[in-house]
């Protein structure tokens, strides 16, 4: 079940206007929020006192948005350990993903956070009592929204902290990155190749055509990928439900799990089809699964589906500044430029390029 925050913006038809890009909504910018601890997460300083007294309604935020799908760390100067045991004993270790607690500059901390976790640093805010702190992070990375906490409750009820769509998968999110934490650690340790790796992992990637249980997720998956989305278009639940019914269109989306779990749903195709040409107007995957290769896998598999329709594929890419790495995708795919009207390309596939799945992914497609 979903719940959706806000209203919708108004639907903008697929077809020959789907690569045109709207203004970006504010709403639900901020996925990662990285808390100060001395003064901000409690009061007083733990090196100075370890019995410091937590703040209830800060904790009381943390939860309320970890349970909505934002994510939370924590960028500290202070002793790691001391500070690490003071979290494990007040219960909220594992709130944080990749706690930075260090004598290194905040923005640092920050930047070593947003390489861990996969994300743009305009993703970020940071709160912390100290104004000099707040300062150099907003000189050092001014894409970071900068709170401080004595203003959080009103900084927490801007649109930029609230999710624009709650879905299943949202209270669930942290685990995932835990998850991917552990895989990360494991990677960094293995010592064969990263195929070997791969197939160490029991990779199982499922396509299959979109249901109306997944829309609201695949609503939220259009907002929230950036870096793998080739036009940077969204989509509405309403349109998504129309294009799923729609006998020109095909509207699939992918999972993945391995053998530490699920990564949810993490990829969504839409195709216009006619009978000389299929038109792939959108394919994204979530940025978790980056290293993973699955995106070659669903993009082969659109090729092969329009192979076999006896159909040219075409494929519009927008280049937005941040989903290079699509079109690296699209170019190992064997796609080359057809067209251009500025930033809006039409790329065209060539079948003769077509690749099977790698042998380390288990590719399970249904009906």
């Amino acid at each position: 079940m979903t719940t959706t925050l806000n209203e919708k913006d108004a639907p903008v038809p697929p077809g020959k206007g789907a690569a045109v890009i709207p203004a970006k909504p504010k709403r639900g910018r901020v996925k990662c929020i990285v808390w100060d601890l001395d003064g901000t997460l409690w009061d007083g300083v733990l090196l100075e006192d370890d019995a410091v007294t937590l703040r209830p309604a800060v904790v009381e935020h943390i939860r309320r948005l970890d349970q909505m799908g934002v994510l939370h760390s924590v960028a500290s100067k202070n002793d790691r350990e001391t500070a690490l045991d003071k979290l494990r004993a007040l219960g909220l270790a594992d709130l944080f993903l990749y706690p930075q607690i260090t004598w290194d500059t905040k923005s640092g901390s920050i930047r070593h956070i947003a390489k861990a976790l996969n994300l743009g640093l305009d993703a970020f805010a940071f709160v912390d009592d100290q104004e000099f702190e707040r300062a150099e992070v907003t000189h050092e990375i001014p894409e970071v929204t900068c709170v401080d906490v004595a203003d959080l409750d009103e900084a927490l009820s801007r649109p930029d902290f609230l999710p624009r769509f709650v879905t299943d998968e949202s209270a669930k999110r942290r685990e995932m990155y835990q998850a991917q934490l552990v895989r990360d650690d494991l990677e960094r340790d293995f010592a064969g190749t990263n195929e070997e790796f791969l197939a160490s992992l029991d990779l199982a990637f499922t396509i299959e055509p979109a249901r109306e249980e997944d829309l609201q997720r695949a609503e939220e998956l259009t907002v929230r990928t950036n870096q793998l989305n080739a036009t940077g278009r969204t989509y509405s639940y309403e349109e998504l439900d129309a294009l799923r019914t729609s006998p020109s269109h095909l509207l699939l989306v992918a999972s993945l799990t391995d053998k530490f779990g699920s990564y949810g749903k993490i990829g969504l195709v839409l195709v216009e089809k006619n009978e000389r040409v299929w038109h792939l107007r959108m394919l994204l995957m979530s940025c978790r699964v980056m290293s993973r290769g699955v995106g070659m896998v669903l993009l082969n598999h659109v090729m092969r589906l329009a192979a076999g329709a006896g159909a040219e594929l075409h494929a519009d890419l927008v280049e937005t500044g941040k989903n290079r790495m699509m079109q690296i995708t699209y170019a190992f795919a064997g796609f080359t430029e057809a067209s251009r009207d500025g930033a809006h390309v039409v790329l065209a596939a060539d079948f003769g390029r077509l690749q099977p799945p790698p042998a380390y992914v288990r590719l399970d497609v249904r009906d």
